[in-house]
């Protein structure tokens, strides 16, 4: 049922940047996400999705976080997500969306996330992790049409979305449900599974337990993001290189540390495209 993700089989074949280019080329990234409690998941996929090489990339997050993100990451631009009109201009000049890192699981955190899904027009894309999917899962609205749309769940964010205990998320029935939602579903486990709309599956091969701590998420969700905002003609290609890149990277840091950090991962990213890509 699964193809195996591996080394020679993907990053490679990605498009090496064109000379004749310029940051709009490359993406126009918005990420939604970050409490006043949590805002180190939207720093961190944020980090990610810069480093990863989103064109231009904006964060839309609560007002606690934007001193650490100017000074953490002065790449990105930074809105405060309160504002209504200001998120809805974002959310519809972006050619990408990436909602619910540190996002919450409130009522203003709900509110954002409908009205984001009602702003969405075909062409652009979304891509849905964390809290946007336990909000999804509690509070059902309708998807854009027209719009690819990727989810990044771990098991039990998978079984709140799909009614699959976590026993009984065999591929058989993970693929069942997601026909029926019509999403492309990254399902972050040991050896993750991917499960795409055009009918096919694969399967990491990578992957370490150093990998195992807080942000990890939120860090590939960034590298998605940017991925498919950056190679848009690629979708497959560019989703299934995000995910191996990020797992191939890990192990090869687990090899001199007892622990990964999700912000390592980013920081290797730049040259480790450079060598996969050219």
């Amino acid at each position: 049922m699964f193809q195996p993700l591996t080394y020679d089989g993907l990053a490679h074949r990605l498009p090496k940047r064109p000379s004749q280019s310029h940051k709009g080329t490359f993406g126009r990234t918005l990420l939604v996400g970050g409490n006043a409690q949590l805002g180190g998941a939207i720093i961190l996929a944020a980090q990610a999705a810069v480093y990863a090489g989103s064109g231009l990339t904006t964060v839309a997050t609560d007002v606690a976080n934007h001193t650490a993100l100017h000074a953490r990451l002065p790449e990105a631009m930074v809105s405060d997500w309160s504002n209504l009109a200001q998120l809805k201009e974002l959310t519809q000049a972006a050619d990408l969306v990436l909602l619910g890192p540190g996002m919450g699981l409130d009522a203003f955190s709900c509110q954002r996330l409908h009205r984001i899904l009602d702003w969405l027009k075909p062409g652009q894309k979304l891509v849905l992790d964390g809290d946007a999917l336990t909000l999804l899962a509690r509070h059902p609205h309708p998807v854009p049409s027209g719009v690819p749309i990727v989810i990044t769940p771990h098991q039990a964010e998978w079984q709140r979305l799909s009614d699959l205990a976590i026993e009984d998320q065999t591929p058989q029935a993970n693929l069942a449900v997601q026909k029926q939602l019509g999403f492309n579903l990254v399902l972050k486990k040991p050896g993750t599974e991917l499960y795409l709309t055009d009918g096919s599956c694969y399967q990491l091969t990578v992957g370490t337990p150093a990998m195992a701590t807080g942000g990890m998420g939120d860090t590939l969700a960034g590298m998605v993001a940017a991925f498919l905002a950056q190679f848009p003609d690629d979708f497959n290609l560019a989703l299934c290189s995000a995910v191996f890149l990020h797992s191939y990277l890990a192990q090869e840091l687990a090899q001199t540390q007892w622990v990964v950090l999700p912000h390592q991962i980013s920081e290797k990213l730049p040259s480790l495209m450079k060598h996969f890509i050219g």
